[in-house]
């Protein structure tokens, strides 16, 4: 599925992907901005992860999936250290999507780091 994305050795860029820090994603999420989408694993999302986020793993990452993402709010991607929802944002824009894409850099290491709150279980 990401052979074409991530097997080349000259990485793609797209205009509609942006990162951020993990300062401004508690912004947006505490003003309610943003729709949050991690993409670890299930087994990670369980033992830890932003409150409200939707799982949506890397490793069966459909677009088609993804949660609307209504008028006014932002697209955060995240998984635990910043690689992984770069994969994710890449295929996402190469698939089409035409909204601004926002990673979280470092990932959810970088979030709890910052004190952001993070929930185990469902």
């Amino acid at each position: 599925m990401f052979g074409q994305v991530s097997g080349s050795s000259q990485a793609m860029t797209y205009d509609n992907i942006q990162v951020i820090d993990a300062g401004q994603a508690q912004a947006w999420i505490a003003e309610g901005k943003a729709v949050v989408v991690d993409v670890r694993e299930e087994n990670e999302f369980l033992a830890g992860h932003i409150p409200g986020a939707t799982l949506l793993p890397l490793s069966r990452f459909n677009p088609g999936g993804l949660p609307k993402v209504p008028e006014g709010k932002k697209l955060l991607i995240h998984c635990r250290s910043g690689q992984r929802c770069g994969m994710a944002a890449t295929f996402l824009a190469s698939s089409g999507y035409q909204g601004d894409i926002h990673r979280l850099s470092g990932g959810i290491i970088a979030w709890a780091q910052a004190g952001g709150a993070v929930v185990a279980g469902r």
